[in-house]
């Protein structure tokens, strides 16, 4: 029989620049911390540390909440948002041209001018008439 075998513990040792990299890959939104996790096989806790650690803009006992999903949810509702109201001010422009054209045409027929003559002075209004 086999006395005084013990297990041992597997523990890894990561280079601080290895550790920097990883927070700076978090920090700068291209990848979450579930994926850092798969991607080199370190445990979510000690990602979270590292932040900590060497992040400036989180600080231990804050709460770190990656609302990815959330932030691309209201940048594709926004992005449609803008859309809406291109469709709304083209519809608007082709009503504008639309009057344009037929008070051109009102204007041709009728050989009136229907839009408002800026060059003309002012009216001084109308002269008082006497009592006879």
């Amino acid at each position: 029989m086999k006395a005084n075998v013990r297990e041992l513990r597997k523990q890894r040792k990561y280079s601080e620049e290895f550790k920097r990299k990883i927070v700076a890959d978090f920090e700068s939104g291209r990848v979450s911390g579930l994926q850092l996790e798969k991607l080199h096989g370190v445990r979510g806790q000690i990602i979270y540390r590292w932040i900590y650690k060497f992040s400036p803009f989180n600080q231990q006992g804050t709460r770190i909440v990656e609302m990815k999903d959330s932030s691309n949810k209201k940048m594709k509702e926004l992005e449609a948002r803008v859309k809406e109201l291109e469709r709304a001010v083209g519809r608007k422009q082709i009503k504008i041209d639309y009057l344009e054209k037929m008070i051109e045409i009102a204007k041709e027929e009728l050989d009136s001018d229907i839009k408002k003559n800026f060059g003309t002075p002012q009216s001084t209004g109308s002269k008082k008439t006497n009592k006879k």
